[in-house]
């Protein structure tokens, strides 16, 4: 495998949806962003119309696999910021969405090749489990790991931001 073969299938895409966050923390999340991707992370911020009084911002990227979660996790747990992050999938590697809402936290997926939410075996043994147990009904547990609640929440905010325009960036390994 010749060296751009290899650092082609090491490399991932993606893109960071900042949904909601006021406009005190914009610099903040830029900064945690371009902490992760490097330098040229700049967020075009613009107005959130789904909640009057904050900012939304989207941001493509390529960068190393596990990009995606190394964002997610700079960004988690900001109580007033509502965000996604994907990682697509590559040759060697699934891709991932991650969502967060701070009434729900983070959600996690992991993303086949075609876009779909891939559920491993043992979390759908595990929901048979419970819903046979009684903890929780079978239709409940399955919206718990396609992510329904959150996807509920973020709609209106995914809307808002149709026709926005999106920046590459490009990080160079």
């Amino acid at each position: 495998m010749s060296m751009a073969d290899s650092a082609a299938v090491r490399s991932a895409r993606g893109v960071v949806f900042i949904h909601s966050a006021p406009s005190a923390l914009c610099p903040h999340i830029e900064w945690a962003v371009t902490g992760v991707l490097g330098e040229g992370a700049e967020l075009a911020w613009q107005a959130q119309p789904a909640e009057p009084g904050t900012y939304r911002a989207e941001l493509s990227w390529s960068g190393p696999v596990g990009s995606g979660a190394a964002v997610a996790s700079a960004l988690r747990g900001w109580d007033l910021v509502r965000f996604e992050v994907t990682e697509d999938a590559t040759a060697s590697s699934e891709g991932s969405r991650y969502s967060y809402v701070p009434e729900l936290g983070i959600f996690h997926a992991v993303v086949g090749v075609h876009g779909d939410i891939v559920i491993p075996e043992d979390r759908i043994k595990a929901v048979r489990e419970r819903a046979s147990r009684g903890d929780v009904s079978l239709d409940e547990a399955l919206d718990a790991l396609l992510g329904v609640r959150w996807d509920a929440e973020l709609e209106p905010f995914r809307h808002a931001g149709d026709g926005a325009p999106v920046r590459w960036l490009h990080q160079v390994v």
